[in-house]
């Protein structure tokens, strides 16, 4: 049920509580308030539980991209180290000859 139908099958429960007795008329009411202020909070929680996803999809988009950053720069860097390490291996070799 869509909220367009759920406020209009709301709507014709509260016309149809309207033309009840008294007596009667007054805890149905009560319900159906409680129904539609239910049904409000709801949609409210659902809302903020989207935003805290798409907000969490976005941090997780972040990390993973931080973290592939991190990989390409440590890859570079222990180029640059076994590059460094060869050097000095080639160096150390030609001055015990």
């Amino acid at each position: 049920m869509n909220e367009q139908d759920f406020q209009a099958k709301l709507g014709d429960l509260i016309e149809q509580i309207g033309k009840l007795p008294e007596g009667e008329r007054g805890p149905l009411e009560k319900l159906a308030a409680e129904t539609a202020h239910r049904h409000d909070k709801m949609k409210k929680t659902i809302a903020d539980l989207q935003d805290s996803l798409d907000y969490l999809r976005l941090s997780i988009k972040y990390l993973v991209f931080d973290l592939e950053a991190t990989r390409r720069e440590n890859q570079y860097l222990r180029k640059l180290l076994d590059s460094q390490t060869n050097r000095g291996e080639e160096g150390g070799e030609e001055h015990r000859d």
